[in-house]
């Protein structure tokens, strides 16, 4: 795929984003519910209409698909398959209103943007390892704005389609292969949900190198005891979990962290704003802190979109109240930051080589 189509999917998703959150900060949440909602109610697809894992077509990349996006590499950065197996869970793509989950294939746009995020983000995981990254009917833009049964049925159904691609990954593996875990925003969400029941106080538990939970929030008390892993405290430290916030300075998270306070977490306790887990890409740790030459890569588009390339040293970022904030001069990745200077669609691409060297490294210190 060319790097115009990769860097273009900063503008399709940012856009949809940016004017959701332009809406609530000046109309209030009504006019972005009313206008995001999909019409109609939730209803549950045939039994048999679900992705069959075993065919190349329900992935977005395997090790078996010639065309793979997530071999995309910026210029300057060599290809080095490390010995995991990387399962990515790409976020939401899907800006329809017609229905509540995206359908598998067919919506020409979504497709497209996935596959983009599949090449711009999961390509920072194969230094430790081939990308399986799946197909699902994820849900749609509104179902993340209510709360009600149209909402949660919609969540249900993308997950059980990451669950049902997860099984068909691991069962694919030689069982003394070590994992690697990622999803961003909405693929968070299901990673979240898959480590509790899929992975948590199995086998499993201790052959994930490392999990990246990464644009969501994530409670260090109230999620994180029902995952099976603790968070990263060292940089060389395999089997634990990387979360984080991206936000540049003054920082407001008030459209995250408003509907996060006081939500239920996984393992059974109230999610509170003060202990959202944060841990520095840079650093590799928990907490962490590290000046912009600390960073080896920043991905950044050219001013007309057609290349990308790694801009090293700009970028540092400490952790700050649960939110990762970004110091130094930040490149120029777009018009679309989020209102309170959330960076949340660069997660990935603002640490994305210091992403690739982490991975490389929890897989390194793995031990069966």
């Amino acid at each position: 795929m060319c790097a115009r189509r990769f860097l273009m999917v900063v503008f399709f998703l940012t856009l949809l984003v940016v004017a959701a959150g332009f809406a609530i900060f000046q109309f209030g949440d009504k006019v972005l519910i009313r206008s995001a909602t999909p019409s109609g109610h939730f209803t549950a697809p045939a039994v048999d209409s679900g992705p069959e894992y075993a065919n190349d077509g329900s992935w977005l990349a395997r090790p078996t698909l010639a065309d793979d996006p997530s071999r995309w590499l910026p210029p300057g950065v060599a290809l080095s398959d490390g010995p995991a197996a990387v399962f990515y869970i790409h976020p939401t793509t899907y800006l329809e209103r017609d229905r509540w989950n995206a359908p598998l294939s067919g919506n020409r746009d979504s497709d497209y943007r996935a596959g983009l995020f599949v090449q711009s983000q999961a390509s920072a995981l194969t230094s430790a390892g081939r990308v399986w990254a799946p197909r699902y009917r994820q849900a749609a833009f509104g179902a993340f704005l209510l709360k009600d049964r149209d909402a949660t049925a919609a969540l249900d159904l993308a997950y059980s389609d990451v669950r049902a691609a997860f099984d068909t990954f691991v069962k694919q593996l030689p069982a003394d292969q070590p994992i690697i875990l990622a999803g961003h925003s909405q693929g968070a969400l299901h990673l979240m949900r898959l480590l509790k029941e899929r992975v948590a106080g199995t086998p499993l538990q201790h052959r994930i190198a490392a999990a990246y939970v990464i644009g969501w929030p994530l409670s260090v008390t109230a999620d994180v005891p029902a995952l099976g892993l603790p968070p990263c405290t060292a940089p060389d430290q395999a089997g634990c979990l990387l979360s984080w916030l991206s936000f540049a300075a003054p920082a407001n998270p008030e459209l995250v962290t408003d509907a996060y306070q006081g939500s239920a977490g996984l393992a059974g306790g109230t999610r509170l704003r003060g202990d959202i887990l944060c841990v520095n890409p840079l650093t590799g740790t928990r907490d962490g802190a590290a000046l912009p030459p600390a960073n080896p890569g920043t991905l950044v588009p050219s001013a007309d979109l057609v290349s990308a390339t790694l801009a090293v040293g700009q970028v540092g970022a400490h952790c700050d109240n649960g939110l990762l904030i970004l110091d130094g001069a930040i490149p120029a990745l777009g018009p679309y930051v989020l209102p309170g200077n959330n960076f949340h669609v660069y997660d990935y691409a603002l640490f994305w080589g210091a992403i690739r060297a982490d991975a490389a490294r929890r897989v390194a210190a793995w031990r069966p």
